[in-house]
């Protein structure tokens, strides 16, 4: 019976090194998604204040309506917006039709199905 008090000792030693995992994981796990979303909100911020000034009202519009059907296409379509105006490749302001335009440009073509009835 020996064995008994070393597998108890073993259970407990693997149950506080388990909690001292969790404990670190869930403390630098929190931290670090802070971190994280803070620099996600500065980016953001920073796009929408590049596209303030490089699009006018209408373009603005324009890409808000996409946004609320397509998010996620809209995302894409700001951080081309934002990746060309930091890169000096606009010029002046993109009106409604260069957003018209660039929309068309950017979105995936669209399979047409054909269907024929017999």
């Amino acid at each position: 019976m020996s064995g008994s008090p070393d597998d108890d000792r073993l259970e407990e030693l693997r149950e506080q090194k388990l909690q001292e995992l969790q404990d670190r994981a869930g403390g630098d796990g929190d931290a670090g998604a802070e971190a994280r979303q803070e620099a996600q909100q500065r980016a953001e911020a920073q796009q929408e204040a590049v596209l303030k000034q490089y699009l006018t009202d209408g373009a603005r519009q324009r890409l808000n309506a996409v946004e609320m059907s397509k998010p996620d296409f809209a995302k894409q379509v700001k951080q081309q917006v934002a990746s060309l105006a930091q890169s000096g490749r606009v010029q002046g302001r993109i009106d409604e039709d260069q957003m018209r335009d660039l929309l068309k440009e950017l979105q995936p073509e669209q399979q047409s199905f054909d269907i024929r009835r017999r």
